[in-house]
């Protein structure tokens, strides 16, 4: 034994020469073969598996692993979790409750028909300017059968769904700028607590009831979009005036079908394909929504377009303009693929919601059923809205100043239901100041010739009434039948005058 030791050492120090004295090119074949003679004899000899879970699949994080968030909610509620010694506490915004994970690097043991089971999970960084982060669990499990792995993810992704229903929160989403570039998600989450809804939503009750029907028939249309060879997604197109209630509609659509919202910044997508890459990371039961799409790249009809480049009013670098300033190389076929291609079928039970202050100035290849299959109209507040408007802030169902409301609205006074509602918040607790400061901001909404032109009807009228009609009793004029009594005096109008 004390002569073996030596020649141990001997042999080393031979090795350490020859690794000093062998060329970089030879060392590096060296350094190969010992790592697989390695890796060859821990496999031959190791009782234990090892399964990898990578958050993404494939380059650029384009595809997701649902295996690996179903491990995510699955492990921090094991029991095992308190023994580890490393955990990562993270608490979510306006949230009172800790969630405990396993840190990185760090052990949990699980148990599963009478099997010992270890995960671990690893994070690592890449990248020379910007760090990528790449994420994955490792699962260590003596030599399993192919049957009992199954199972055991089965009870993971049942667990993991248990869990998703008890804590079903909606998660508002948001691109990053050139976020699909390395092993990551392009999109960063946070709670979606918007408070609106169909109840508080001001809209017309007709029009409120034919989109709730519309969801509701989307929403149970698997089969029917399975048998006549349609993907299950469904296009809306909001369009109006700002501040008529296009974000709160999304809102309370979201919130109707209990959806994760994706709100995409178009300027913020450096190219069609980094927009194909974020619609492949959204999940099912979504929405999509592009806000103020007008704004955000130029997509304005190609007819249009081209009769000012024929008269001469415009020139190729002109349109383009709006494509350098922004820093996006998206194109309009890449906006139509999105919204109808062959990737748009990439997932199931997905909205996309387009937002716009001109529906004039969109292309109408965009505006095609398939597409934006449902165009929703948000107007200037009517009367029905009102009335909304008025319960939700002031509490009250009916008051002696709401004909005068309808009478102003009907005379042609627009104003929308964000302008009404900033009156009604100024003075919730008088609703008769309240109204009547609504009906001055509507009066003074109305336009001089609708006045006018109401006051010429109402002098025609009672110059084309009938004298015989038109009696005079007590000081009081009234309009009678004017048959077979001498009582009333007759009285003829000239102009409305006596």
């Amino acid at each position: 034994m004390q002569t073996g030791i030596p020649q141990i050492w001997s042999l080393i120090g031979l090795f350490t020469l020859l690794l000093n004295i062998l060329p970089p090119q030879v060392q590096e074949l060296l350094n190969l073969w010992l790592n697989q003679f390695w890796t060859y004899i821990r496999n031959r000899f190791d009782p234990y598996y090892h399964l990898d879970i990578p958050e993404f699949n494939g380059s650029y994080g384009a595809n997701s692993n649902e295996a690996y968030e179903n491990v995510e909610l699955y492990l921090p509620g094991l029991d095992a979790i308190e023994g580890a010694r490393r955990l990562t506490v993270f608490c979510s915004k306006d949230s009172n409750c800790a969630e405990f994970c396993p840190a990185s690097e760090e052990a949990v043991v699980d148990f599963f028909q009478g099997t010992t089971i270890w995960w671990s999970h690893h994070i690592h960084y890449h990248g020379k300017e910007d760090l990528i982060e790449r994420r994955w669990f490792t699962l260590k499990v003596a030599k399993p059968s192919k049957s009992f792995l199954s199972q055991y993810f089965d009870h993971i992704a049942a667990s993991a769904a248990e869990l998703k229903s008890l804590n079903r929160g909606k998660t508002l989403y948001t691109n990053n700028r050139g976020g699909y570039c390395g092993a990551g998600s392009g999109w960063t989450g946070v709670p979606f607590k918007h408070p609106s809804t169909f109840e508080s939503l001001a809209l017309d009750p007709t029009l409120k009831a034919k989109i709730i029907r519309d969801l509701d028939r989307f929403r149970q249309g698997k089969e029917f979009h399975s048998r006549v060879g349609r993907p299950w997604k469904r296009g809306y197109l909001l369009y109006g005036p700002p501040g008529t209630g296009k974000s709160s509609l999304v809102a309370a659509m979201a919130n109707y079908m209990k959806y994760n919202v994706y709100d995409l910044e178009l300027t913020k997508v450096k190219d069609n394909s980094e927009l194909r890459t974020l619609l492949i990371q959204t999940t099912n039961k979504s929405m999509i929504v592009i806000e103020d799409i007008d704004c955000s790249l130029d997509l304005s009809n190609r007819i249009s377009k081209s009769l000012k480049l024929d008269h001469g009013n415009g020139n190729a670098s002109a349109m383009d303009d709006h494509e350098d300033k922004s820093g996006s190389r998206i194109t309009l076929s890449g906006i139509l693929n999105f919204t109808d291609g062959l990737w748009s079928c990439c997932g199931e039970e997905r909205i996309i919601v387009f937002t716009t202050n001109h529906k004039d100035r969109l292309d109408s290849a965009l505006l095609r059923s398939g597409r934006m299959d449902m165009h929703i109209h948000l107007s200037f507040c009517a009367f029905p809205a009102f009335k909304c408007l008025a319960f939700n802030y002031l509490q009250i169902e009916d008051h002696s100043l709401f004909s005068a409301v309808e009478e102003s609205m009907g005379r042609g006074a627009q104003m929308t239901p964000a302008d009404i509602s900033e009156i009604l918040i100024d003075n919730l607790d008088d609703p008769f100041k309240a109204l009547s400061e609504v009906i001055s901001a509507l009066n003074e909404k109305i336009e001089p010739s609708a006045i006018s032109e109401s006051v010429d009807q109402h002098e025609a009228v009672e110059e084309t009434i009938p004298t015989s009609h038109i009696h005079e009793e007590e000081g009081i004029r009234f309009r009678g039948r004017g048959v077979g009594h001498e009582g009333p005096k007759v009285v003829k109008l000239s102009n409305g005058c006596n």
